[in-house]
């Protein structure tokens, strides 16, 4: 971190974390960010996600530009592929204020946005407007009042597909009431087929990933790997935000809501690895979850994991985390002998289960 984005950081962290959250995205438009000029790639990153070739394995996670305004320098930070949203079909403001917490002693973070975003047609006009020299994928959602919430998420694909490279089904969300009911087996195989039915009409059919929460038992693990194989997706992200407070010190630690950050790092790499065994390794995964180094980064990819993603740590570390995890992984992977990341993938999942 050089000494000008620690000052940065710094003078954000002043501010309430939404206000922060917003200046930061402000920053960005301004070319205020320190940016690396485009994806750290070596022959040892290059990688595939669901079909997608990546130049590393680097994301950035769903929910810091919920309504693509920065894709253009987000692409130039070092990350080999974004993702934005959630996008809900309307307009939506969310949770009551506050509704983000930082849990500083605990390089941790509390949310209860609530699906907050401008709405899929102001969103798909930006993605339209913009282009990337990277992957990118949008994270659907369903409206809070919707009377029928998986068809939203057919609606959210077919309006945002063209100007996408994959879509998530984002089910695993805590902070919208009931949502995540759909992870039950009999909702998921209705909502699944009815987003593979939108993308099946679609000119030009996309990746379908789903993402999923951290805290399910082994059976519903099991459920999702079954539905997940026989819908056919392209991957699977491990995980979405947890209920869970074991541990915590900080002052806000019994906020409700999503918590993210380095105390999620076991539990959601447990997950993780629990998914690569119950779908055989027949679906690319995806790690996220308390990443803030590049030794994270490698054990998300040694449990099972194509590639991975970072939001949180990004709170505390700054930009510059994302070039360097990218390079730390590729010094780890040359240490251990590895030609090709996709060698690593997944050598020590039982060591998580």
């Amino acid at each position: 971190m050089s000494a000008l984005e620690d000052i940065g950081l710094k003078f954000l962290h002043r501010f309430d974390p939404e206000r922060a959250h917003g200046l930061s995205i402000q920053a960005l438009k301004w070319g205020l960010a320190p940016l690396h000029g485009g994806p750290v790639t070596s022959p040892r990153l290059t990688t595939s996600m669901g079909g997608i070739a990546l130049a590393n394995p680097v994301g950035l996670a769903a929910g810091y530009d919920k309504n693509a305004q920065t894709l253009e320098p987000l692409s130039k930070a070092g990350f080999g592929f974004l993702e934005v949203g959630a996008a809900t079909p309307r307009p939506q403001v969310g949770n009551p204020k506050p509704r983000l917490f930082r849990l500083t002693q605990d390089h941790a973070v509390i949310n209860r946005f609530g699906f907050n975003n401008q709405g899929i047609d102001s969103i798909a006009r930006r993605l339209a407007q913009t282009a990337t020299t990277i992957p990118r994928g949008l994270n659907l959602g369903a409206n809070k009042d919707s009377a029928d919430r998986a068809d939203d998420f057919g609606h959210v694909l077919s309006l945002a597909a063209p100007y996408i490279d994959f879509a998530t089904v984002n089910i695993s969300s805590p902070n919208t009431e009931k949502l995540r009911d759909l992870q039950g087996r009999a909702a998921l195989e209705d909502l699944l087929g009815r987003v593979n039915t939108a993308n099946a009409l679609l000119a030009r059919p996309i990746p379908i990933f789903l993402k999923i929460a951290p805290d399910l038992t082994d059976a519903e693990i099991q459920d999702i790997a079954d539905l997940a194989l026989a819908a056919g997706l392209s991957a699977i992200i491990c995980t979405n935000t947890t209920l869970d407070r074991d541990g915590l010190n900080s002052s806000d630690h019994d906020q409700k809501g999503g918590l993210s950050g380095r105390p999620l790092f076991k539990k959601s790499t447990r997950v993780l690895a629990k998914m690569r065994a119950a779908t055989a390794g027949k679906i690319d995964l995806v790690g996220v979850g308390g990443i803030g180094s590049a030794e994270d980064a490698y054990a998300k990819i040694q449990a099972g994991a194509c590639a991975v993603q970072l939001y949180s740590a990004m709170v505390y570390q700054g930009l510059s985390l994302v070039p360097k995890i990218a390079r730390g992984m590729d010094q780890l992977l040359a240490t251990d002998g590895v030609e090709q990341l996709t060698q690593a993938i997944g050598v020590s999942t039982e060591n998580w289960l």
